[in-house]
């Protein structure tokens, strides 16, 4: 395969950040290295680059994925947790970022604060691919619109409901529509909505593409309709202490047989792992006949190659 030149040397932080066509070029490639990783044709892309993978936070898609992914596509993968690196023990992000882009071709971080994922592509010359933060999960959302395109043929006009917290996950899908003409919509209680700067930012990008973003209180007003059915845990990492408050607030918002029954009959399921089962939704749902969770999260893979072999 040989790949597009364009996005080279570009940063993957967010995807408010490409136009409407490097984010169809990004789903592209991911949807052709994934035919062509099933077929057994090799594509050493990175045949001897490295990637650092900076986790801050704990994972399990997001590591395998990139590890991985740095695998088939020729390169090496290095683990950097906060115990192995110097940065977990007060070196600063400015020192951290002018010794690795010395040995490394990429950085994927995955850590709290977005602000030092900003730091670090300030300070690297070499791309930084967020892996996620508080703010933001651009890479889990191109591995969802990949998914959607395989069920549904296309993005445009496609109605997506994402019930629960205005989390990360709930931004980038909000940048992910926009950019693509996938019309989104965020089911939360009162309080839990999406940061205000983000959606309004999304909601002018959504004008090149005839998207609708929306924010409302009730989830079946939300799914009504919906295409695809979009969950996530209710207390994100970190905010462990606010999942008992949390459990009682977004009990109406859980992804059960009654909530789905005001989709479409042909919607999918979509869940960004991990589940928290019986809450934020149903055994019933999550295995049921819709829930394509599964390839979703096998699409990680793909979409984070396609993200290495376009800016590394």
């Amino acid at each position: 395969m040989v790949v597009n030149q364009s996005l080279k040397g570009r940063d993957f932080i967010s995807l408010h950040d490409f136009s409407v066509e490097e984010i169809a070029l990004i789903l592209e490639t991911g949807l052709q290295l994934k035919k062509e990783q099933k077929a057994g044709i090799p594509h050493p892309i990175l045949a001897g680059k490295t990637l650092g993978m900076i986790f801050q936070k704990s994972s399990t898609r997001t590591r395998v994925a990139f590890e991985v992914g740095m695998y088939q596509l020729g390169g090496h993968a290095l683990f950097l947790s906060p115990r192995d690196i110097q940065l977990g023990r007060g070196e600063t992000i400015q020192d951290t970022a002018l010794v690795l882009e010395r040995m490394l071709d990429g950085i994927m971080i995955r850590t709290f604060s977005h602000d030092e994922v900003l730091e670090l592509a300030h300070w690297a010359s070499i791309p930084i691919i967020n892996g996620l933060t508080d703010l933001l999960h651009p890479t889990q959302v191109i591995g969802d619109m990949m998914t959607i395109i395989e069920n549904k043929g296309s993005l445009k006009g496609i109605k997506l409901a994402f019930v629960g917290d205005g989390n990360n996950v709930a931004h980038s899908l909000l940048n992910g529509g926009a950019k693509t003409g996938m019309d989104v919509v965020i089911a939360c209680p009162k309080g839990y909505e999406p940061d205000a700067g983000v959606l309004s930012q999304a909601q002018q990008d959504a004008k090149a593409t005839g998207a609708r973003l929306w924010v409302v209180e009730n989830p079946i007003e939300a799914v009504s309709g919906a295409d695809v059915v979009y969950t996530d845990v209710w207390a994100s990492m970190g905010q462990e202490a606010e999942a008992a408050e949390k459990e009682q607030k977004f009990l109406q918002y859980q992804v059960n047989r009654e909530l789905m029954s005001h989709a479409h009959k042909d919607a999918i399921v979509l869940h960004c792992l991990p589940a928290k089962r019986g809450k934020e939704i149903t055994d019933e749902v999550m295995d049921g006949p819709q829930s394509v969770v599964f390839p979703e999260a096998e699409n990680r893979l793909h979409a984070h190659k396609a993200i290495m072999a376009l800016v590394m």
